[in-house]
This record gives C-alpha cells, sequence and structure tokens, in this order.
C-alpha cells in the first residue's frame, strides 16, 4: 500500500486497510477481520426466504459476500470466504437455515457456496483498484460478482440434480435476478456510504 498525505485515503486500499492493527501486529488484525467475515457471512446465511419448485433458496449469503470481499481485499475477502466454507463443511451451522457438512457441498447448493471464493477473490480485487469507493462502479461490481457466483452453482446444480440446462437456469438463476440486483443496490450503498464516513473521519 503507497504512503499517502496526512488526511488522505491511501491509494489502492479497501476498507479493512483502514482499521488499526492489534498492536503492531497486522497478522492479527487481518486474522481477525478474515474470521469475523466468515462469521458474519454465517449470521446472513441464516436471512432465508424458500421459493417454490428449487432446492436453491434466496438467502443473505450474496450480500455478506460483496460486502466482506469488497471491504477485504482480494487476499483476505477469498480467505474469509474459505474458512466460511470450511468451517460449514466439517459441520458447524454456518449454511443457511443453520446447515453444514460435507453432503451440504456437495449437494445442490453447494456450488454456489465454492462460487463464492472466485467471486469473493474478483471483487476484493476491484476493490482494490477503487471500484468501491463510487455507487456506479460498485453496483455493478458487486452484480457481477454474484454473476460469478451463479457462473458455478447452476452447473453444479444441474449435476447434482440431473437437471437439464435449460431447467438448472430456470431453478438456480433466473429467480434470483431481482433479489440479486437489490443486494447489489445495497451493498453498492453501503460500501461508498463507509468510505465518505472515513474521509471525514480523517
Amino acid at each position: 500500500m503507497t504512503a499517502d498525505l496526512p488526511g488522505r485515503l491511501p491509494r489502492r486500499a479497501v476498507l479493512a486497510d483502514l482499521v488499526p492493527a492489534v498492536g503492531a501486529s497486522t497478522r492479527v488484525r487481518d486474522a481477525l477481520l478474515v474470521t469475523g467475515g466468515a462469521l458474519f457471512t454465517a449470521l446472513l446465511a441464516q436471512v432465508v426466504v424458500p421459493l417454490p419448485g428449487t432446492p436453491v433458496p434466496i438467502t443473505g449469503q450474496t450480500l455478506a459476500l460483496v460486502l466482506v470481499a469488497a471491504s477485504l481485499g482480494p487476499v483476505r475477502g477469498l480467505s474469509s470466504m474459505g474458512l466460511y466454507a470450511v468451517l460449514g463443511a466439517v459441520g458447524l451451522p454456518f449454511y443457511s437455515e443453520a446447515s453444514g457438512g460435507w453432503h451440504v457441498v456437495a449437494g445442490a447448493t453447494g456450488g454456489y457456496i465454492v462460487g463464492f471464493l472466485p467471486a469473493a477473490f474478483l471483487i476484493g480485487l476491484a476493490a482494490r483498484h477503487g471500484a468501491d469507493r463510487r455507487w456506479w462502479r460498485a453496483v455493478p461490481l458487486f452484480a457481477a460478482g454474484q454473476l460469478v457466483v451463479f457462473a458455478v452453482g447452476v452447473p453444479w446444480l444441474a449435476l447434482a440434480t440431473g437437471m437439464s440446462a435449460g431447467q438448472a437456469v430456470a431453478a438456480g438463476f433466473t429467480p434470483f435476478l431481482l433479489g440479486g440486483l437489490v443486494k447489489a443496490v445495497i451493498a453498492g450503498v453501503a460500501l461508498p456510504g463507509a468510505w465518505k464516513l472515513s474521509r471525514r473521519a480523517r
């Protein structure tokens, strides 16, 4: 991260870079941020709206994904989503409806969880280049990040259930377009708002 004049935001920074280190250790700070991101995702995963005709519910997971990834950046964001996926896979009730275990990852909705990993890295990378600081850049970024999740989740859904490609798109993508856009707008307003508050604080 490059140095800046006092009172100015660092270039190529994400929000997490503005969090003071714990003592003299940025590693402790980063570990806490990664863990906090995983726990935040697990919390929002419990916000569930079942949909008829599909095994994939609407959840708060993808909202957490874009918020965590943009706030932490590519490496910490990827690490946070990886930790979330692993803790859920070993049996902790971190997935939607307090589910957990390897069978969830291997099942119909597992591809969406796996899709969090590349999505987190790409969103975090774009945020590292300032794409989350203005709403007109942040909203498209967060919508595109969710499309990465669907790009993994929909084919996985088809393989796990035996659906055709068209059926998988109808069950695992189309019903979530409006909700995904709403989440992108929420995050696209929240992140630039957080940056604006940080500027005032500095």
